[in-house]
This record gives structure tokens, C-alpha cells and sequence, in this order.
């Protein structure tokens, strides 16, 4: 029998990085992976600029709200095969400990909530933001390890963590081919670097 892969998203509030990463992801590729999002400190709601980023290309916007990762740490939670932190505020270092043992890896990507920003940056983080992440879950999506469904001979085997590097430009200078993507929201480059699983974490060199 065979099943999706199930991956989790964590950012501190899930109103945001979160959310835009479980929706991107279930657009891009929900044949073969189901989203979830949470965080520690669920907003009353999803942030009316993470809609708007959402607004054009991703269908299922309506399902998205703000979730308690403790929703996922329970006997009856969905056993998740990778967790994926988008803050160093919910990274492996805070999370809880989540059934099934599942892989852990951190991506690097801006914060939009920030405090003291004005609207106009603000806008502006969220766009980078948003572009971040496409490339990240596009990178995420065309890694070999998720081309089969679980069950038809392919895909995790071992709890091995993959890194993958953030999007911002200087993380792209490595002079490593960076093949494109072909997503419903356009034609995207990315860059998949394999880390060692010791490494469950990814940033940018600051």
C-alpha cells in the first residue's frame, strides 16, 4: 500500500512562513506529500499579507489556520516523516518530541513579523519571504528521495536529514548547477545541497 509523505512545518506563531510553506507545498506536489503547519504560539489567524502572497496560484487557501504543534505530538497525531523548522524559536533545540521519530531540518528564510518594520518593508519581507520558501519546497519536492511514493520502492529509507540551502542569493554563489523547476507558479531555480545527516541544520553563511 502505498502513501504520501507527510511533512510538518514549524514557525513560532503559524501565521506566516508556516503556512505559506504547507500551502506551497500541497499545490506544488500534494500527489505525493501531505502538509501540515503548527508552531508554539498559534495566531488567532492566518496574516492578511501571508494571503495575499497566496492569493494568486495556490487553490486551497481556505483550509489554512493557525495550529498548536501539540496537535502533533499526541497518540493519535499523524506520524509525521520529516519536520521542518522555518525559526530558530521552534528548531530541534525547542520542539517537542513528535511520534514516529521523524527527520528534522531547519531552512533559513526571512522574517516577516519582525518587530518595528515599517508596512512598506514589511510588504517587502513577505515577497522575500514567499520566494524563499518556493525555492526551498521546489528544492524539497525534485530531491530524488521524494520521486517515489512510500511504498513503491523509493523515498526515505533511514532518517537521514537533507539540508537544503536557503535562496538568498548568496547562498546560490557556490558555482553549483541549479537546475529549474517546473511548478504551477512558474518556473523557479533551485539549488539542492546534500548535508550529512549530523547536520540538521541549514543557513546562510552571515
Amino acid at each position: 500500500m502505498t502513501r504520501k509523505y507527510k511533512v510538518l512545518f514549524l514557525c513560532r506563531d503559524n501565521s506566516a512562513s508556516g503556512v505559506i510553506a504547507e500551502a506551497l507545498l500541497r499545490e506544488l506536489a500534494g500527489h505525493r506529500f501531505e502538509a501540515f503547519s503548527a508552531g508554539p504560539e498559534p495566531a488567532a489567524r492566518v496574516h492578511p499579507l501571508a494571503v495575499a502572497q497566496l492569493r494568486s496560484g495556490v487553490s486551497a487557501r481556505d483550509i489554512l489556520s493557525p495550529k498548536s504543534w501539540l496537535e502533533f505530538t499526541g497518540e493519535w497525531a499523524p506520524r509525521m516523516d520529516l519536520i521542518i523548522a522555518l525559526d530558530e524559536s521552534v528548531d530541534e533545540h525547542h520542539a517537542p518530541v513528535f511520534p514516529g521519530a521523524p527527520s528534522l531540518l531547519a531552512w533559513s528564510v526571512a522574517d516577516p513579523l519582525v518587530d518595528g518594520v515599517p508596512d512598506d518593508e514589511r510588504v517587502r519581507l513577505f515577497d522575500k519571504m514567499f520566494w524563499q520558501i518556493v525555492r526551498q519546497v521546489s528544492a524539497l519536492i525534485a530531491l530524488p528521495k521524494f520521486d517515489t511514493p512510500r511504498g513503491q520502492g523509493g523515498g526515505i529509507g533511514n532518517k537521514a536529514s537533507t539540508a537544503l540551502p536557503a535562496s538568498d542569493a548568496r547562498c546560490t554563489d557556490s558555482g553549483l548547477a541549479s537546475p529549474p523547476v517546473e511548478a504551477s507558479l512558474g518556473t523557479v531555480t533551485v539549488n539542492p545541497v546534500i548535508v550529512s545527516a549530523e547536520d540538521r541544520a541549514t543557513t546562510c553563511d552571515s
